[in-house]
């Protein structure tokens, strides 16, 4: 393995992993498609990008798909010259698919490096009409592919038979978009009277977007009537842009009593099959070619996914700014409650004035300070008692527009956010209308840690002996609560009565904290506190926000959109060094919607698969006959 391969194989794990990262949650327009489009582009690097890069010489898979009915096991069954695959009008009769390769092959299509999701079963053949050929269809076993090895199958070329597309159980029509975005070539099987159905067509414009090789087989065509149909189908093809696809025209024929075409029948298609599998270079350029066009598709798989992450991302941060911006708002208002006096209405105002006066407030600044800290000093011993601390008010108050504001936004959020269909989507079996249970006891411990940061701030700003003086004779406590006064004592939500005492009372507690302190010293007190509370609220009401996280950060994970282009670009160049497809062909423009194989199918493959077996081996044995 060269540099340029080794370098590509590194940018594809990248462009995996960043795929595989990404989910697409939310429920908006073009989500959908997107997530099975991502899904099925992981699919596809593990089933058969990762391997055929690993290995460009490996031998060609040949699927055979098509429609219900469409006779793709009868010809599967001629062009081995064996019943080995079930026939029949039940359907569906093919629930595992079979594939059929030489002896000399059976160590790669063994192992798990190609479709490492399918549990290997071993297939034996024993002489079986083709009606009940191989096993009765089974459901639980649709993780699994049954390899036989039989002499008739050229060598360097596998023919699997697949479920039909548009098969009526779910789990076939997913099997069959997998195994289809796995192969190295089609063998595409319709009728005359269903070959201008919508799903073949799908699925062919897709193989067209891949640059994939295509034989069209157009079976069961009445005699007479080759001509005509022959002509309208090249005519389609060509206008996909498929006129290079080689057309085999099966004529409507009797079945021997093995339920067999005549080997006649499909003698061109075996031809076709023959010559690629014994031409190497045709080989190599057909692999290279399809390897090359399901990149480049798998670019803009990826590219298609990267807009709907960007989409998703943006939704969910609108939801998150919703959130945040109800809180925000909860903090701004508690902020307001006090900066407006509001927190020293009643008795917090009636306790200030038993002990603080506003009649002494002009008298000289000395003799003020000496009345107030007897005044002062009194209060807090106890002559007389008071009823109500104010500290102890004050906190209340504060602990209760907390309490009330956070109970508001998380009610504001939740109103919000489930306006939209998304948004109720997000929220389905949460209830984050109402605060926590522990808010009350975390808001009173941000009440207590503030105080105490005044008081630590206190401390610090009486540095000099004769102010630390001043404070202790006053008492911390005293300060503190003086403080919290002028911090408090706006006049903006009082009126009346409470105006002037509100007035007074913050005026007497700055001319108290300018004795001790000096004016440009309480500025910057008054401001600090202010500063810190505001700052613990907005911190307070973030942390309730961040209960919205366990719902907006799995939407938010993973790669963005820019990640999954860059990652699609910085593969894109790597193959171009790897120098695929062989001849130099070009592929017809891919446009945004351009995915990869599946997305036509009405969903993709989900749910356990079975395990793996050991690389190189398969995990049964079957003989592909009933039970006698």
């Amino acid at each position: 393995m060269n540099h340029a391969t080794i370098a590509a194989l590194d940018r594809l794990d990248a462009l995996r992993t960043a795929l595989d990262g990404v989910d697409l949650p939310l429920s908006i327009a073009g989500a959908d498609v997107a997530r099975d489009a991502r899904r099925a582009a992981v699919r596809q690097i593990d089933d058969y990008i990762q391997p055929r890069l690993s290995n460009l010489d490996a031998p060609l898979l040949a699927v055979v798909g098509g429609s219900t009915g469409a006779g793709k096991s009868t010809l599967v069954n001629a062009l081995v010259g064996l019943p080995v695959t079930r026939t029949g009008v039940i359907r569906p009769t093919t629930r595992q698919p079979i594939l059929l390769h030489s002896p000399a092959d059976a160590a790669w299509f063994a192992s798990t490096r190609m479709l490492p999701g399918l549990a290997r079963v071993t297939g034996v053949v024993r002489e079986a009409p083709a009606h009940q050929a191989g096993d009765d269809p089974d459901a639980t076993r649709i993780g699994s592919v049954v390899l036989v090895t039989d002499d008739r199958v050229p060598r360097d070329l596998a023919i699997l038979d697949a479920p039909d597309v548009d098969s009526i159980a779910d789990e076939n029509r997913e099997l069959a978009g997998q195994l289809l975005a796995a192969a190295d070539l089609w063998l595409f099987a319709t009728t005359a009277n269903r070959y201008a159905d919508a799903v073949p067509w799908k699925l062919l414009d897709d193989a067209a977007a891949r640059d994939i090789t295509v034989g069209v087989v157009l079976n069961r065509v009445p005699q007479g009537a080759e001509s005509e149909v022959e002509a309208d189908l090249r005519t389609m093809l060509g206008e996909r842009g498929l006129g290079s696809a080689p057309v085999f025209v099966v004529t409507e024929s009797p079945l021997d009593e093995r339920g067999m075409l005549p080997a006649s029948a499909v003698a061109g298609i075996r031809a076709w099959l023959t010559g690629i599998a014994g031409d190497r270079a045709e080989r190599a350029r057909i692999a290279g070619r399809t390897l090359a066009g399901t990149v480049e598709r798998l670019g803009a798989t990826a590219r298609t996914v990267a807009d709907a992450r960007d989409e998703q991302l943006v939704v969910a941060r609108d939801l998150r700014e919703t959130v945040r911006t109800a809180h925000h708002d909860a903090a701004e208002r508690v902020g307001d409650a006090t900066r407006d006096g509001v927190l020293l209405r009643g008795e917090v105002l009636a306790r200030w004035q038993d002990f603080v006066g506003t009649s002494d407030v002009f008298r000289t600044l000395e003799s003020w300070f000496s009345r107030t800290r007897d005044r002062v000093t009194a209060w807090f011993q106890g002559r007389p008692a008071p009823t109500v601390e104010v500290e102890h008010e004050i906190e209340s108050g504060l602990h209760a527009v907390m309490v009330d504001e956070a109970g508001r936004a998380a009610s504001d959020a939740w109103s919000r956010v489930r306006q939209s269909a998304v948004g109720r989507q997000l929220t389905g079996g949460a209830d984050l209308a109402h605060p926590p249970a522990d808010l009350p006891e975390r808001t009173s411990r941000l009440v207590r840690d503030w105080q105490q940061a005044l008081i630590e701030l206190i401390t610090e700003q009486a540095a000099g002996k004769r102010t630390k003086a001043r404070v202790m004779s006053l008492g911390l406590n005293v300060i503190t609560v003086a403080l919290m006064v002028v911090v408090f004592a706006s006049t903006g939500g009082l009126t009346g009565g409470e105006l002037a005492i509100a007035g007074g009372s913050a005026v007497v507690g700055q001319k108290l904290l300018e004795t001790i302190f000096g004016e440009d010293a309480v500025r910057r007190l008054a401001a600090q506190a202010r500063a810190d509370l505001e700052a613990r609220v907005h911190v307070l009401l973030l942390e309730q926000a961040s209960r919205w996280d366990p719902l907006l950060e799995p939407i938010e994970a993973g790669a963005d959109g820019d990640a999954l282009r860059d990652a699609a670009a910085q593969l894109e160049r790597a193959m171009a060094a790897v120098g695929t497809p062989a001849d130099g062909a070009t592929h017809r423009e891919l446009l945004p919607s351009d995915m990869v194989e599946g997305e036509a199918l009405d969903a993709v493959v989900t749910g356990a698969q079975a395990e793996s077996p050991i690389d190189g081996e398969a995990d049964e044995v079957h003989e592909l006959e009933p039970p006698r």
